[in-house]
């Protein structure tokens, strides 16, 4: 697939050619990388830690918390890369710092060794010193300590060359060197057709310049890999709410993807209308969209979307019936506060937080106490009830709490699990 890119120099994105010349400036690379975010991992790369003239850090951090990114650029040490990933970056991207005694103190599947060549030969520093190694070298030498490689050419890099057979032959072969390891490659696409190609080796195509530039747009990039066996050429899409829960089946084409990305909306093709539906266009019950992506077979797309009211039009919240576990019951508790019940428990624990809070404590302690997995069950989901009350009393929705606990899943770093003072205890 396509893995876009944003590179830094002194605060903006940037593109350059060969590496060295300054092609296009396009200005705050926040905007550039939400939208490059909708269809995947977004690549940050901090070009003047890599030369060693300065630093983005603020910068990148920031993406990361924007947008799933892997980052790279200037990361020469273990901590460096720990912190990077605590803050809730994918994958980290080393360069000169990809030594067997570094990446063994990393999660391997979180790093991605950088193999800069020029004409065959590995350089580094910012592609300004030869290090007399090959790539297919570095790929055998690292392959058992990284979950992957990128490879970029630099002499090619953002000058929209396009990959030619021998290119592509030497591409194969790195993807048979590499193994397990995810091969992704940079510098020259020029066309869908390079990124098609590219993928049907089992590679990934980290693209810049193509896609600043206009050569072609972020939605035929994402698509150029897609196949279909319907006569129609559609791509079925799944779409879920942000916690991968299934809300319905639609149907997709490169023109309802391209409307979905400029509109950050879910737009689908009807089949009975024979053209494109943007949901929620007449029922109001419009979709935000969240992300896009392509199932292993590349024939199946799912859109993740923020779904505002039913998405089904019976009026159910999926076309499968009502939402069910946790969901189900946020959604209820949603359901109390916005339109309170005369005698509505949850409507009664709103108006009387003390009530909430010696509740959610009693369940607590009684979870503790059980011992059986039928009463463990019933305390924990009482728990949960008043755990989402309390929550939602606070403008906090289960979107917010499971994006919390996916945020810390990155953490490398763990807290030392040392229990607080105890409510009313003296410090």
């Amino acid at each position: 697939m396509m893995v876009p890119s944003v590179d830094l120099r002194g605060g903006n994105a940037v593109q350059l050619i060969g590496g060295r010349e300054l092609a296009l400036d396009a200005g705050d690379p926040a905007p550039i990388a939400e939208r490059f975010g909708l269809v995947g991992e977004v690549a940050v790369i901090d070009l003047d830690a890599a030369i060693g003239t300065g630093s983005n850090r603020d910068v990148v951090l920031d993406l990361v918390r924007r947008v799933p990114c892997r980052v790279g650029g200037g990361i020469r040490n273990v901590k460096s890369a720990i912190e990077l990933l605590d803050a809730g970056a994918r994958t980290v991207i080393l360069g000169t710092a990809a030594r067997p005694e570094v990446l063994r103190e990393l999660p391997r599947e979180r790093v991605i060794a950088a193999l800069d060549a020029r004409d065959g030969e590995v350089v580094d520093q910012g592609w300004t010193r030869a290090t007399g190694r090959r790539v297919e070298d570095r790929i055998a030498e690292l392959g058992e300590h990284v979950g992957g490689f990128l490879v970029t050419f630099v002499e090619q890099e953002g000058g929209l060359g396009g990959w030619n057979v021998a290119q592509l032959e030497r591409i194969a072969h790195m993807v048979e060197l590499a193994g397990p390891a995810r091969l992704t490659v940079a510098g020259g696409v020029r066309t869908p057709s390079d990124i098609a190609a590219v993928d049907a080796l089992g590679a990934d195509a980290q693209v810049g310049m193509a896609l600043y530039t206009g050569a072609f747009d972020l939605a035929e990039g994402f698509c150029a890999p897609l196949t279909s066996d319907r006569p129609d050429g559609l791509w079925p899409t799944i779409v879920t709410d942000p916690s991968g829960r299934a809300l319905g089946l639609v149907y997709s084409n490169l023109e309802s993807v391209r409307a979905s990305i400029q509109q950050r909306r879910g737009v689908y093709y009807s089949r009975s209308r024979g053209g494109l539906w943007a949901k929620g266009e007449t029922s109001g019950n419009v979709q935000d969209l969240l992300g896009i992506a392509s199932d292993c077979d590349r024939d199946a797309l799912r859109f993740t979307v923020r779904q505002r009211g039913a998405f089904c039009h019976t009026g159910t919240a999926t076309c499968f019936g009502k939402s069910q576990g946790l969901a189900g019951l946020d959604a209820t508790v949603a359901e109390r506060i916005q339109r309170p019940k005369a005698g509505s428990y949850t409507a009664r624990l709103l108006i009387e937080p003390s009530m909430l809070k010696a509740k959610l404590l009693e369940e607590v302690g009684e979870l503790l106490d059980v011992q059986s997995k039928s009463e463990a069950a019933h305390e924990a989901a009482d728990v949960a009830y008043f755990a989402l009350v309390a929550a939602r009393a606070r403008g906090v929705t289960l979107e917010d709490i499971e994006t919390e606990l996916d945020r810390r899943a990155l953490r490398i770093t763990r807290r030392p699990g040392i229990a607080k003072a105890s409510i009313g205890s003296e410090a």
